[in-house]
């Protein structure tokens, strides 16, 4: 991304965003309320075009790219695609209708090597089990991990996770970071993770970008950017951050 700047009925949600993201790389995207991450998650999911500045999406420049066939390439889970599988929807249809960039099966029928590969990824995110249970019937840590399959069901070029962890709860929540952990290994497509906090960045993160206010204020290596002053910089009260086995935690440190 190049001055990416998205406006949207009068409000600037991004402001001249510059953001590389290379091959191998692991990014955690983190900031306040209404800082802008899912903006620029959605331009970076070819979702949303910007008002102004240039992106180029794996290989491919928005304004010249077919950006509907540019989708099928990403992988994406996040809570507004939650929100619209039908609850009746089985978890292998979930993973499966990724495959051709739908939502809900409905009467559509596919092919057995897809209905074979979505149960192989509910395998590998502990779900097997649950193959033919209903979504609206499985947990929200449970959600997750069908979402984190369905994202995977393409073998996207670029692997997007909005907020995985929001909502679960304590063992739920490691348990699925511990999961992103295994299968989002070195050497696979990039990955970025949206959050609202430092303790749900997953083992193995190797860069960060802090937004405020739809602004980068740091971008870089995590142990450059996960900082007390760029936390501070970026959620407007004195944090201290600290590190320990590869994970990440922060604290309120009072004047």
């Amino acid at each position: 991304m190049s001055g990416v700047t998205v406006v949207r009925e009068g409000a600037t949600l991004l402001a001249g965003v510059d953001w590389v993201v290379n091959e191998g790389e692991r990014w955690a995207l983190l900031g306040p309320n209404g800082a802008g991450k899912t903006t620029l998650l959605a331009v970076a999911s070819a979702s949303l075009m910007p008002t102004h500045g240039s992106v180029t999406l794996l290989g491919e420049t928005f304004g010249q790219a077919d950006l509907g066939e540019l989708r099928t390439r990403v992988g994406l889970s996040s809570a507004s695609l939650s929100d619209r599988v039908p609850p009746h929807e089985r978890a292998v249809d979930v993973v499966v209708t990724a495959a051709h960039g739908v939502i809900g099966r409905w009467a559509s029928g596919y092919d057995e090597r897809d209905v074979t590969r979505a149960t192989e990824l509910l395998g590998r995110v502990g779900l097997r089990a649950f193959a033919d249970r209903r979504y609206g019937s499985l947990s929200e840590g449970e959600r997750k991990r069908v979402l984190l399959a369905r994202a995977l069901m393409t073998d996207p070029e670029l692997l997007l996770l909005d907020e995985p962890a929001a909502g679960l709860d304590l063992g739920a929540r490691e348990a699925l970071l511990r999961l992103l952990a295994r299968l989002v290994l070195p050497g696979a497509s990039p990955v970025v993770l949206v959050t609202h906090h430092v303790e749900e960045i997953p083992v193995g993160t190797t860069h960060a970008l802090l937004l405020s206010r739809g602004r980068v204020v740091a971008a870089g290596p995590i142990a450059d950017v996960i900082t007390g002053p760029l936390l501070t910089q970026s959620f407007g009260i004195p944090l201290q951050a600290a590190t320990a086995d590869g994970r990440w935690m922060a604290r309120f440190t009072p004047g």
